[in-house]
């Protein structure tokens, strides 16, 4: 089925087509693809052989066998290669259909990329289709607002920031019936480090940021959270496109950082935003490397067991399963310490067939799922090899240390009626470890 037949109806790519002319068009996409893209670009648009040998790692080709314009090498064909071909010069319509592709099936998880026998990254490419489209003002509604959120309170969640300190302050407290002497301590300088979340824990996950504080506490940990705007690690703006605005949340969250002259930043269970700490909003930056050094909460976890801080008094011992979210393992190969915590953690690990690096998506990274709920059925149908991949484990307890893969991967569970129960690493240290009071 080609990408005519497939068009759904989004409120903010119908209002962008209406008001585009071609000639507006033509003239973004050619000062992106001479501004901005250069050499790299220029490379893989040249040496990709059109094999098709990526339709192996996208887990929408392979949930929709037979239809080869699910195949990564076909929405290239389809976007940015046109693009290049034609010189720029495309339709508002042709681009409306550019910009579903782009932004609602792909999630740029790079696994095809392990596929291609000249190593391009089909991200990169794809990533640049929404860059355009971007500048455009061609971007999904719900994505769309979600980037708006970010622009202005600087998270994605629209919190204000009274909500977002009285939300730490109602966790303290909540925690401290448990924990007596636990403090969630505000802005305090010099300390190891600053613990940094995405928007959703205060809006609907507060209990993971009780978790976290009961977990820092026990291990007599030296930490801080920042009480300004720039908490939130998360970026839309980044899968949006909208990389100034990217840029300025970055700097935002490493100016609190170097302002409490922390040692580090320690960031949750959250995969994308992690992508844009240490890999994207630091080097639009102009940063090779992040200003003060990054570390995800697999890695913070793993180093908490092994130095004997937290202590696990007794193990899970249901089956369980691990995901591997793309940002973390494939893009960052903490695959060997996600397993090291969950057998700290658990009797009885069953693994995915693919895992590692190899693990299929859950379908809602790369800004997928934040397009709202028009597109859930191509997430939905797009990741039916998931569903198997799930159903083949045959337990009941799923580990994904990832905000956007929980909200994907519960998804796909209720949709396929997996009877699976999804848990962040840090619910079975939490429930597991030896508590001090």
């Amino acid at each position: 089925m080609g990408i005519e037949e497939r068009r759904i109806e989004d409120a903010n790519l119908e209002r962008a087509c209406k008001s585009l002319t071609p000639e507006r068009i033509t003239k973004v996409i050619l000062d992106v693809l001479k501004g901005e893209a250069g050499a790299k670009l220029k490379v893989y648009a040249e040496t990709c052989m059109r094999c098709g040998a990526c339709a192996q790692g996208c887990h929408y080709s392979l949930s929709h066998p037979g239809d080869p314009s699910y195949t990564p090498v076909a929405k290239l064909d389809k976007t940015i290669f046109k693009m290049i071909r034609d010189k720029g010069r495309i339709s508002p319509e042709q681009l409306y259909g550019m910009a579903q592709i782009a932004f609602t099936e792909c999630n740029m998880c790079r696994r095809c990329s392990h596929f291609c026998p000249v190593g391009i990254d089909v991200a990169y490419l794809i990533s640049m289709v929404r860059r355009i489209c971007s500048k455009l003002g061609m971007a999904p509604t719900f994505i769309q607002d979600t980037a708006n959120s970010h622009s202005a309170t600087f998270n994605q969640m629209w919190v204000n920031e009274d909500e977002w300190q009285d939300s730490l302050i109602w966790q303290e407290e909540e925690a401290r019936e448990e924990f007596p002497g636990l403090r969630i301590p505000l802005d305090v300088e010099g300390v190891d480090f600053m613990y940094s979340v995405i928007a959703p824990e205060p809006k609907f996950r507060t209990q993971l940021i009780y978790q976290a504080a009961a977990i820092f506490h026990s291990a007599g940990c030296s930490w801080t959270m920042p009480s300004q705007p720039g908490w939130d690690n998360s970026d839309m703006c980044m899968f949006v496109g909208d990389y100034e605005m990217m840029g300025r949340i970055k700097r935002a969250h490493f100016d609190l950082a170097r302002k409490l002259r922390v040692r580090r930043i320690v960031m949750g269970e959250c995969g994308h935003a992690f992508r844009s700490v240490y890999d994207q909003g630091n080097r639009w930056l102009g940063w090779r490397n992040s200003p003060v050094p990054i570390v995800h909460a697999i890695e913070f976890f793993w180093e908490l067991l092994n130095e004997g801080k937290i202590r696990i008094t007794h193990k899970f011992e249901e089956p369980v399963t691990i995901h591997d979210p793309c940002n973390t393992v494939r893009g960052r190969g903490l695959g060997d310490k996600l397993r090291e915590v969950v057998h700290a953690l658990c009797s009885n690990v069953v693994e995915m067939t693919p895992n590692r690096e190899y693990n299929f998506c859950c379908a809602a990274g790369g800004g997928v799922i934040n397009c709202g709920p028009p597109f859930k059925s191509v997430r939905m149908e797009g990741n039916k090899c998931k569903a198997d991949q799930l159903r083949a484990t045959g337990v009941h307890h799923l580990i994904a240390p990832c905000h956007n893969c929980h909200g994907g991967l519960e998804d796909i569970i209720k949709h396929n009626k997996l009877k699976m129960e999804t848990l962040f690493l840090g619910d079975l240290i939490y429930k597991l470890m030896e508590k001090p009071e």
